[in-house]
């Protein structure tokens, strides 16, 4: 039997695949508890500076796989307790989604707890949980309107709609597009840059970013600054 998820390391880069292109990469307990292990191994590892999530075959993610809900645990796949903006909001290291296809619904949220998207040609992205009957649980509703606005994510959200990857570049959704066999190498190119920074301060910078999502923009500020007389009399005063 294939394994749900490949992992590889190289050069200081995880690359973390989805890999039940069958099923067009949709979850079952197997994928997700695969997936939560992966971003684990890349947040204790201190080989790994960056990760890149991609999907293999058409498809990035096609979200839960109804064929498995009512047979398996999709929401404590390892009965830890944690689920995915647990595992991945506590990565430290930045993980860019590789979007090589379709990502809907579940997978469209795997892709928003990415911190930067790049696409592929092929890629497109749709929020059908009003459709299909489903809550969101993994951060759609918050983490979809902090990426292209209230009044798109209302738009997507609400009519389900299905949009494609140079429609997901002009409303921000994206940071580039390519062509797909442009898609991993570029990834990798970038997670190589990511690699040359200063690790404790790019892990500091992430963390400070990650801050404003929480509080109001006067507080992050002033916790930033107050950040940098802490930096500056611990590595400068002495």
């Amino acid at each position: 039997m294939e394994k749900p998820l490949l992992f590889e390391v190289e050069n200081g880069v995880a690359v973390i695949t989805l890999n039940r292109p069958e099923r067009r990469n949709a979850f079952n307990q197997a994928l997700l508890a695969a997936i939560y292990d992966a971003i684990d191994e890349v947040s204790r590892n201190g080989d790994i500076q960056a990760a890149v999530v991609t999907g293999a075959g058409t498809a990035f993610c096609s979200g839960i796989d109804l064929a498995v809900i009512g047979t398996d645990n999709l929401f404590d796949p390892r009965g830890d307790g944690s689920d995915m903006p647990d595992v991945m909001g506590a990565c430290a290291k930045p993980i860019i989604g590789a979007v090589n296809g379709p990502a809907i619904t579940g997978g469209f949220e795997l892709a928003l707890n990415c911190d930067f998207l790049i696409a592929s040609e092929q890629a497109q992205f749709a929020d059908t949980h009003a459709r299909v009957g489903i809550h969101p649980g993994w951060g759609m509703t918050q983490l979809l309107q902090q990426a292209v606005g209230v009044r798109m994510a209302r738009q997507m959200s609400f009519a389900c709609q299905r949009i494609d990857a140079q429609t997901a570049l002009r409303i921000g959704l994206v940071n580039e597009v390519l062509p797909p066999e442009r898609l991993l190498p570029r990834a990798k190119e970038i997670a190589a840059q990511i690699c040359e920074a200063n690790r404790e301060m790019l892990s500091t910078i992430k963390s400070l970013i990650e801050y404003r999502h929480a509080t109001a923009h006067d507080a992050a500020y002033a916790h930033e600054r107050a950040e940098f007389r802490a930096f500056v009399a611990r590595v400068f005063a002495k």
